[in-house]
């Protein structure tokens, strides 16, 4: 749970990627009086139904204790992935207004098509939001060769260090003195590769990730 607040969530609160979230679509009703509200209402039972017919779990939030704005916000702070606005104008011009939580960003769309286009938004989501942290992910790591550039990068750069390790316990502790970096992982897709360790000089058969604690 640390990493996935920590790899997609913003200041807003919580970015949970569709796959994971156990509510991918709210929907807030905008109205002034009772009869909208149920004229809303028959509206997004319509559309519920056959987005759920997708699988894809929805929720109406039509609580009358609190205004769109507040629940606007509540729902940016849980993550959840898309959220779909509907009012009296939505009615009338056949519309919904669909606001991503990953960009922030918010589209009016067409009632016809609604339920593919959301089923398809959920899954671009998903796709961006891996792509992303995998990016991420990669542009923090650096290669290195010596020990020097080893202290450099940590010093200058920081994120992960990708260097040989002799395989021994020992000297993964005396890295540990001389820079507070140790070793945070063997990738599972490493190159097996003879390489020397970047601390002893020893053989080293690959890679693997240091890091310091920050």
């Amino acid at each position: 749970m640390g990493a996935l607040v920590m790899t997609h969530s913003d200041d807003q609160g919580l970015v949970l990627p569709p796959s994971l979230a156990p509510i991918q679509v709210v929907i807030v009703p905008i109205y002034k009086t009772d009869e909208q509200l149920a004229a809303i209402t028959a509206e997004v039972n319509v559309l519920t139904a056959a987005l759920r017919k997708l699988h894809i779990s929805v929720k109406f939030d039509d609580r009358t204790t609190q205004k769109p704005g507040f629940k606007f916000a509540e729902w940016e702070l849980k993550g959840v992935p898309v959220r779909i606005a509907v009012g009296p104008k939505d009615l009338e011009n056949g519309t919904f207004e669909v606001a991503r939580r990953d960009t922030l960003t918010k589209e009016v769309v067409s009632k016809d098509g609604i339920t593919a286009y959301i089923g398809d938004l959920l899954e671009q989501i998903q796709k961006e939001l891996f792509e992303k942290a995998l990016n991420y992910r990669n542009t923090h790591i650096t290669e290195v060769n010596s020990f020097e550039e080893f202290k450099e990068v940590l010093d200058t750069k920081g994120g992960f260090v990708s260097a040989h390790w002799d395989g021994t316990a020992a000297t993964e502790e005396k890295i540990k003195d001389l820079t507070k970096a140790t070793i945070r992982c063997i990738p599972l897709d490493r190159v097996e590769e003879a390489g020397s360790c970047v601390f002893t000089g020893e053989n080293s058969v690959g890679r693997v990730l240091f890091a310091k604690a920050y």
